[in-house]
This record gives C-alpha cells, sequence and structure tokens, in this order.
C-alpha cells in the first residue's frame, strides 16, 4: 500500500485512485459552487424581500404628511428611520428624478444620477421616455468601505386621497407622484455567507479525503492485492514452477481470472508431463507426411510417364493408319479380281470391315490425344459421349461390360472444349469399369435439368461396382487421393475431371453406398437457353 503512488504508471489501482479522485474533487467543486450561488441567491432573496417591506413602511410612514404637506415632518420621519442599524439612506424624488427629502440633508434639491438604476431600472434609455416591461426595483453594489449594499426603488402612486385634497397640487392623470429609495447595508449577511462558505468548503475537503481514502483502501483489497498475487504467479511459472496456484478467493472478474489462471497451470503442467509423449507421436506424423510425400513424388512421377505414354501413342497411331489405309486400298483392289458372293470376296469384306474399324478407333484416339486451343464452343453432348463409347467398346477392359445408354432426344447443347470433356467422360467410364473389376454394367444418361432457375444438361455414369466409403467421399476430387492399388491408379483423374467441369461453370455430384455401386453426375450450363 505504501508503494502504491510512486510509480502511478506501472499501477492500475493508483490509476483509479487518481482518476476517481479528479472525478469526485470536480464534482464536489461543481456541487460546492452550486450550492454556494443557491445560498447567495436564497439570502439576496430574503434581503430583497425585507427591503421591500422597508420601504413600504417609508411610504405607511411618510403618508399622512404628504398629504398634509408637511415637509419638515417627512425630513425628520427620515432622518429618524436612517437611524435604524444597517439602513444607510433613505430618499424621495418626482419622476424627473428632483430629491425633494433625503436622510442626508445634502442631497435635498439635487438631481439623481441618471446612470443609476434609478433612471436605468425603469427606462429603456436616459435620454428618452421609453418604459422597461419590467421594470428593475433593486440591485447590489459595494460601497465606499467594500461593504455589500441593497438598493431598492419602490414608486409612490396617485391616490385618490392625493389628488382629491384641498391642495391640489397633482393633477387626476399623473400616475406615478415620486419614488422611495432605501440603501441598506448587507454586511451581516456577508459575514453569514462566509462563514457559510468556509463551513460548507470544509464539508467538502472531509468529504473528498474521507472519499479517498476509503477508495484506496477498497481499490487497494479489490484490486491491486489480486494483481499483485497474479504478478506473482507469472513470475513463478516464469521461473518453471508449474505447481503454483494464486489464492484468490473472490467472485468476481478477478477472480474468474484467478481460476482460469490456475487452470491453465495445470493444463501446462499436464502438457509438460506429456512432451516426450507428443514428440514420439510428432516423429510419427513426419514419417507418415514424409511417406505421403514420396507416394505423392512417385504419382507425379507416373503422372509423367502416362502423359509421355500418350503422345507416343498418338505418333504409333498415325503410323499405324498409313498402312490400314494401305490394306483397305489393296482390299478394294483384290476384291475385284473374284465374283460378288465368293467365299474369297466375303474374305476380303471381313478384312475391310476390321481395318476400317481399326482405322476408326485409331481416328478416335488421335481426336482424343490431339492437343487443341482451350477455346469454347457449341458441342453437343449426345455426340462426344458416342464417340468416347466407340472409342471404348473394343479396349478389352471394357469386352466384358455392358453399357445402358439413355440419352435425352435431339442435341444438348453446351459451352465447352472437346478434348476435355472426352478425357472427363474417358476418366468416368474407367473408373467405373476398375470399381466393377471390369465386369459389369454401365448406364450413361443425359437429361436436361433446372438448377435454381438456371438451365444445366446432366450427365449421368452409374456402375454396379463396389460402391464408395462415406468416409472417402469427401476426399474424391482432392489430387493423388485413390482408393485403388497403387498400380492401378494416380489419384488424379477426378481431380483434373472436377477442375475441367467447375472451368466450365459445372459441377460434379457424387452419390454411392458400398456394395450399391456408384452415381457421378455432371452438371453443365445448357448453352442458348434461359430459364
Amino acid at each position: 500500500m505504501k508503494n502504491l503512488f510512486r510509480n502511478p504508471k506501472e499501477s492500475i489501482a493508483a490509476k483509479l485512485i487518481i482518476a476517481t479522485g479528479l472525478l469526485i474533487v470536480i464534482l464536489s467543486l461543481i456541487f460546492w459552487y452550486a450550492i454556494f450561488l443557491k445560498q447567495q441567491k436564497d439570502v439576496m432573496s430574503i434581503a430583497v424581500e425585507y427591503g421591500n417591506s422597508f420601504t413600504d413602511f417609508i411610504k405607511r410612514s411618510t403618508r399622512h404628511s404628504m398629504l398634509s404637506l408637511h415637509t419638515s415632518t417627512i425630513q425628520k420621519t427620515l432622518e429618524d428611520i436612517d437611524t435604524a442599524e444597517g439602513v444607510e439612506r433613505i430618499r424621495i424624488y418626482s419622476h424627473t428624478g428632483s430629491i425633494f427629502y433625503s436622510s442626508n440633508k445634502k442631497d435635498v434639491g439635487n438631481s439623481v444620477n441618471k446612470a443609476s438604476i434609478a433612471c436605468t431600472g425603469c427606462h429603456d434609455n436616459i435620454r428618452s421616455p421609453g418604459l422597461l416591461p419590467e421594470p428593475k426595483k433593486w440591485e447590489v453594489y459595494k460601497s465606499a468601505e467594500g461593504v455589500t449594499s441593497l438598493k431598492l426603488i419602490d414608486t409612490i402612486g396617485n391616490e385618490p386621497s392625493c389628488y382629491t385634497a384641498a391642495c391640489h397640487v397633482h393633477p387626476e392623470n399623473q400616475k406615478i407622484l415620486g419614488f422611495v429609495e432605501a440603501d441598506i447595508s448587507l454586511a451581516l449577511l456577508d459575514k453569514t455567507l462566509f462563514r457559510q462558505g468556509l463551513a460548507l468548503t470544509a464539508y467538502v475537503l472531509i468529504f473528498v479525503v474521507a472519499i479517498s481514502l476509503f477508495l484506496g483502501i477498497i481499490n487497494y483489497k479489490i484490486v491491486t492485492h489480486p494483481v499483485n498475487e497474479l504478478a506473482k504467479g507469472m513470475e513463478e511459472v516464469a521461473k518453471g514452477d508449474l505447481g503454483y496456484s494464486a489464492k484468490i478467493n473472490s467472485v468476481d472478474e478477478i477472480g474468474m481470472l484467478a481460476k482460469r489462471f490456475n487452470a491453465m497451470l495445470k493444463d501446462l503442467k499436464a502438457a509438460k508431463d506429456q512432451r516426450i509423449l507428443w514428440t514420439e507421436t510428432l516423429e510419427k506424423e513426419i514419417a507418415k507426411k514424409t511417406e505421403e510425400i514420396q507416394r505423392t513424388q512417385a504419382g507425379l512421377m507416373q503422372t509423367e510417364k502416362l502423359a509421355s505414354l500418350g503422345r507416343m501413342s498418338a505418333g504409333i497411331a498415325h503410323e499405324i493408319n498409313n498402312p490400314l489405309t494401305g490394306v483397305v486400298t489393296y482390299a478394294h483392289l483384290l476384291k475385284k479380281r473374284f465374283p460378288e458372293g465368293s467365299p474369297e470376296a466375303e474374305d476380303l469384306d471381313v478384312i475391310i470391315e476390321q481395318a476400317e474399324r481399326c482405322s476408326k478407333i485409331i481416328k478416335n484416339l488421335q481426336t482424343f490425344a490431339r492437343a487443341s486451343a482451350p477455346e469454347k464452343e457449341e458441342i453437343d453432348v449426345n455426340r462426344i459421349l458416342q464417340q468416347t463409347l466407340s472409342m471404348i467398346r473394343n479396349q478389352e477392359k471394357f469386352h466384358n461390360i455392358k453399357f445402358i445408354t439413355s440419352f435425352e432426344k435431339g442435341e444438348l447443347r453446351i459451352l465447352g472444349v472437346t478434348n476435355q470433356l472426352q478425357q472427363v467422360f474417358l476418366n468416368m467410364l474407367i473408373n467405373a469399369s476398375d470399381a466393377m473389376h471390369e465386369k459389369g454394367s454401365v448406364t450413361v444418361a443425359t437429361r436436361r435439368i433446372n438448377e435454381k432457375g438456371d438451365p444445366f444438361v446432366e450427365i449421368e455414369f452409374t456402375d454396379t461396382g463396389v460402391g464408395i466409403k462415406e468416409t472417402d467421399l469427401p476426399k474424391l476430387f482432392e489430387p493423388f487421393f485413390t482408393t485403388k492399388p497403387q498400380d492401378k491408379g494416380t489419384g488424379l483423374g477426378l481431380s483434373v475431371s472436377h477442375g475441367i467441369i467447375k472451368h466450365l461453370g459445372g459441377q460434379i455430384k457424387v452419390r454411392s453406398r458400398p456394395g450399391k455401386g456408384a452415381s457421378f453426375f455432371v452438371m453443365l450450363p445448357a448453352a442458348g437457353e434461359k430459364a
């Protein structure tokens, strides 16, 4: 506690005490000033009230003498009243400012100061007769002795008893005959206000000191001590002592923080005890990832081999196509030498048919393998599917597979790249063959659908294979992920197909259950159609 204010920048309790103390001081000063002004206003209101009573007393005391025009009596009355304690001066003057009577005889016959409240209290301009809507009847000023004085002014009205008297000094239409002015000393009130101000100031100071003291004690108990306890705990943790426990039992935010701090220390201690186990686990994970990287590298190498094999196959297909063309040509020439329907002609028809079949297969292979600029064009999906099926039907891999086609009538046109779509469709059919161990049936169907109000073409590939595990479905389109044996696939087919279809604005959906086969749905935006 004694070191609390040595360096307030480093103490949250000191900051709170100082900030709250300043706030209390400011609010106390405002409160003190407001009460002081209120006291002055109340005291002045009482003084004015008693002053008005005093001017009424003067008018009543001089009324009879004024009605009877006993001027000496009026003067004597004012001088007698002036002897009372606190009365500084009494004057009676006309509405023009001429002083007729005064407790100070030297003032009689003179005129009042035009700049005083005697004139400015009623007239908006001392040179004009214009009257203010609400005349001011009193003011406070400092006398020559430095004492606060109150000047009060009251009107002397023209009563019926005045304008009906035998003297007829004033006409009936004159409403105001003159004014009574009284100057009263407020020295006693000054002393009272001063003593009250001192007492109020002392009360405020005592209040501020007491509040600051209690605030300091409360902040120390609630903030400083718990924070110091937490700081000590952090120092112990920094030294390596994870068995330390902060002894804070409050249920507030700092108490919750201490509980979390102690729980954190327990967790850290448990984590330290398991460090060796974690290290072993990490080493196993590193070994596992290393093995995955090696498999990925092997897959990339296999992919490069397949790409090279594809380019070589395209060249070989071109070379094979030339002699096949010669075989067909010479077979036709040789056929002309034999009669129509002869065994030799029928044998030559078989040679021509099989050679043209080989030529067609090679032509489709060249079309698929040919590199082309990826420019999109309108393509009939049904035609691409028929070409792809024609290309693979006579391959050994598909000899024991039955193809069931259900194409929607008419052209199903989309915007895409022919070779890329052939690559996707071929990959779907190869995957179906592998899933069925090259024996079963594959259903290929096309249809028009609407997806969220937009027209799409959907191509369905359904096989009767082993299906896909539910845990493998989210990973199907990840690069190098495959459920096939290592020598059967690279894990790139579905990933590449997914990328091609996504680039064309479509998507691939999968529906499968283990042992029930799998269905792949390729959805592509229809070209030239609106929903």
